[in-house]
């Protein structure tokens, strides 16, 4: 902005959307941070002022993350801010004697004994041009000149902040991705560990002929090597720079399927009681997916419909082939049914749910957030309907049936 000029308009065009962005960056509200505190230091100095600030311009308020002088609080009203009047101009705005323009009067910190009368900021710009606030520099002594080394070195040091704060949001993306697999990790194994201990206390507890001890120990070596293969999964993951969910496909019949998710939830499902039915009629179909990671789709939603019915119920699971060449696996069970609210957050992480589990077993709000994913990766979808609370819910996962030999 030209020097002692102020924006005919103060609320740009775009404030809805460069607000959604500043947001992403998670700076407002938080504590003080050396690297702002000295950008704000240097830029004191190369003023030779009383004051310096680094702020974000937010919907209502200018939030002060760093600052040098007498300023009180963290945040100022955004009418009534100098550091606001960036978010409208592209260049540095200057301001050699405040007291010079009538509509600066009414800003607080101006209007006052030993208030603001010189002001200079350089707003802090994304690569898109989106202005989230401000490098300032304020005196209570108006100045006649200010230089073009200090112009460029206040527009350096905004740069600055620009850098550390895409710094930080790459740095928490890679945080949350790790935070994420570990997550994934863990919930892949809730499953396995269960059935390893399950059978280990069926082992202690009870004399078996031979053929069942033997048939026992297949299973719990069966978990384990599921267990192994998910953290084999974790560390080829972490050894990629861009590792998402890598998969294995080959050819998959669904009926094989649903007899190993029934032989690994035998002794869950009767230590509450409960019944699994699958329909007979299963079509003999083939998918090409990851079988480890179909089973873990399959676990995750029977895990749930065990969780959350009561002790005594019934379970169902069907097939049938659509007419886009799908196969649709229904999940049905007679548990606390879903609420309108609960079917439009189903499929986010952690969110908060109406139902609980009906046997104390724990919950950690990933499962079907995990499912979604792993079922758009096999170009499937996922989806749940209920008629209401106390009416039970049915799950549906969908995948493109292959042919045999694809």
């Amino acid at each position: 902005m030209k020097t002692q000029q102020i924006p005919e308009q103060l609320i740009p065009d775009n404030d809805t959307q460069r607000l959604k962005i500043l947001y992403q960056y998670e700076i407002l509200d938080t504590p003080p941070e050396t690297d702002f505190d000295t950008i704000a230091q240097l830029a004191a100095q190369i003023f030779n002022t009383t004051d310096a600030f680094v702020t974000f311009v937010d919907k209502d308020q200018v939030f002060y993350k760093a600052k040098v002088g007498s300023l009180e609080g963290e945040r100022i009203a955004r009418e009534n801010d100098l550091c606001a009047l960036c978010i409208s101009t592209n260049d540095v705005a200057i301001f050699h004697d405040t007291h010079q323009f009538p509509e600066l009067l009414k800003a607080p910190y101006v209007n006052i004994k030993d208030g603001i009368r010189f002001y200079a900021a350089a707003p802090i710009k994304t690569a898109d041009g989106f202005i989230l606030g401000a490098v300032c520099v304020a005196s209570e002594q108006p100045r006649q000149t200010v230089s073009d080394t200090q112009i460029e070195m206040l527009k350096l040091l905004s740069k600055v902040v620009m850098e550390k704060l895409d710094t930080r949001l790459v740095n928490r993306k890679i945080v949350r991705a790790y935070d994420d697999r570990l997550h994934r990790l863990a919930h892949d194994m809730k499953n396995p560990v269960t059935s390893i201990s399950l059978y280990a206390q069926l082992l202690g507890t009870r004399v078996m002929d031979p053929e069942k001890i033997k048939d026992m120990s297949s299973r719990i070596e069966k978990a384990a090597k599921g267990i192994e293969k998910n953290l084999d999964q974790l560390l080829t993951n972490a050894r990629s720079e861009n590792s998402g969910t890598s998969l294995v496909h080959e050819q998959i019949w669904i009926g094989g399927l649903l007899d190993q998710l029934r032989q690994s939830f035998e002794l869950t499902l009767a230590s509450k009681n409960q019944t699994l039915i699958i329909t007979p009629a299963i079509p003999e179909v083939a998918i090409a997916a990851d079988e480890i990671r179909i089973m873990d789709i399959l676990s995750n939603l029977l895990g749930n419909a065990v969780k959350y019915s009561d002790p005594g119920t019934k379970i169902y699971i069907s097939a049938e082939v659509s007419s886009e060449n799908q196969i649709i696996l229904e999940f049905r069970d007679q548990g606390q049914g879903l609420t309108e609210t609960d079917q439009e957050k189903l499929f986010i992480k952690f969110a908060r749910l109406s139902s609980t589990p009906t046997a104390r077993e724990k919950s950690y709000g990933l499962g079907l957030s995990i499912v979604k994913m792993l079922a758009e990766s096999h170009k499937g979808n996922v989806w749940a309907t209920s008629e209401g609370k106390g009416k039970g819910s049915s799950f549906f996962v969908s995948f493109p049936i292959s042919q045999t030999g694809e």
